[in-house]
């Protein structure tokens, strides 16, 4: 099972749908299925690898490919059977698929169950709404265990429901693509308001981070940031108006975590709210497209200090590694993620657990495809406390995790 998003990179590797209006209005994917089928399995097996050596599988599929962005058979196709070989090098060697990718990544041990950041209140392209920015997270640093966080932020997500039932009527309690509530709001400070009322009302006030993915590339037009694309409203803001908004956001309210707030080929931008030492993390996504190229460059123009990981970004599991690796070298912090369009697979749960990234976003504690992840990390405590196994719980030290 791959994911896909709805808010993508321009430099993400190709995600193939067949684009026959006639079959699931062109979302279908057989091309993609026949490749696996027709073309990967066939080669695949004719080489007849250790089913341990994912670095040489994977670099054989990219050569069966032979395309930069991986269109030819497509990233989707590939990333399945390389989440495939993961899980099924990890059965051979009789080991938990988190155990596995630490080995196969060089994370070290104890290991580090992650903070959980919920995705609470959805606008951009993942709602319906005329909210501008995409993401609205909360995230419970004060817990001890993932489990209490989870349930802090169960408790949370519901509360923040009551919320805008009072404030807006019921109907306002609609989800957007990854299970947050899309109230009828525009502006970034009227969610951080609704996320205070909420955890205050839970009696966390001052035990949760907030954190915020305005996915800016999707409202940069003709040089500007439109905040009232959705809106049809006039709020257009310069770069250096957009990051002082930011700024003051900060200042306000407990953000700890900013993911996306410039354009992917705005580097001045980032570069320039990096040198501002605002004391939040700063999360490339379409920035970097967990991609080493892109990786590298940010290091040298200084643009963030933390890195987005999707695997399906990229399209294979030790391309993703290698990128994470090499943030991890710059002295950056790697925040995983789901995507919109996710799927019942935990994959990332152990991948999260295994590259000790400290910290994750999986969507609100809402649907299936959302929660899967969040019970996965829950079963994988529950096994290492049963294991005796030394771990610990991020908690306010997740940008630090790798390195403790």
């Amino acid at each position: 099972m791959v994911p896909s998003g709805a808010s993508t990179g321009e430099y993400e590797a190709l995600e193939l749908r067949d684009h026959d209006a006639s079959l699931y209005r062109g979302k279908s994917v057989l091309k993609a299925v026949k490749n696996v089928n027709n073309v990967i399995a066939p080669a695949l097996i004719k080489q007849k690898f250790n089913i341990t050596d994912l670095e040489r599988i994977d670099a054989f599929m990219n050569e069966l490919d032979g395309t930069e962005d991986k269109s030819k058979l497509g990233a989707n196709a590939i990333l399945g059977v390389s989440m495939a070989c993961t899980r099924a090098g990890a059965a051979s060697v009789k080991v938990p698929l988190y155990e596995y990718i630490r080995q196969i990544s060089g994370s070290k041990k104890p290991y580090t169950m992650p903070v959980p950041f919920f995705n609470v209140l959805n606008g951009g392209v993942h709602s319906g709404n005329d909210m501008a920015f995409q993401e609205f997270m909360v995230a419970p640093v004060s817990a001890t265990s993932i489990t209490e966080a989870v349930r802090m932020g169960a408790e949370i997500y519901q509360e923040l429901k009551t919320v805008i039932t009072n404030k807006f009527g019921g109907s306002a309690t609609g989800v957007g693509d990854e299970g947050g509530f899309a109230p009828p709001i525009s502006q970034p400070h009227e969610a951080l308001d609704l996320l205070n009322t909420a955890v205050e009302n839970c009696g966390y006030t001052g035990k949760i981070k907030y954190a915020m993915d305005p996915a800016s590339s999707e409202f940069f037009q003709s040089e500007q940031y439109n905040l009232g694309l959705k809106d049809k409203k006039s709020a257009k803001l310069s770069r250096q108006e957009l990051a002082d908004l930011y700024a003051s956001l900060i200042e306000k309210y407990p953000v700890a975590l900013l993911e996306d707030p410039f354009a992917q080929d705005d580097w001045e931008s980032w570069t320039q709210f990096q040198a501002r030492k605002t004391g939040v993390e700063l999360v490339g996504d379409d920035l970097l497209v967990t991609n080493v190229k892109r990786v590298k460059i940010a290091g040298e123009k200084k643009a963030c200090d933390a890195m987005l990981l999707k695997v399906n970004q990229i399209g294979t599991v030790t391309e993703a590694i290698s990128a994470a690796n090499m943030a991890f070298g710059l002295g950056w912090s790697v925040f995983v993620s789901h995507r919109s369009g996710e799927t019942t697979d935990d994959f990332i749960a152990d991948l999260t657990v295994g590259l000790q990234t400290g910290h994750l976003k999986t969507g609100a504690p809402c649907r299936g495809e959302r929660v899967a992840k969040y019970n996965r990390l829950m079963d994988i405590e529950d096994e290492l406390k049963a294991s005796g196994v030394e771990f610990k719980y991020a908690g306010v030290g997740f940008r630090s995790a790798h390195q403790l």
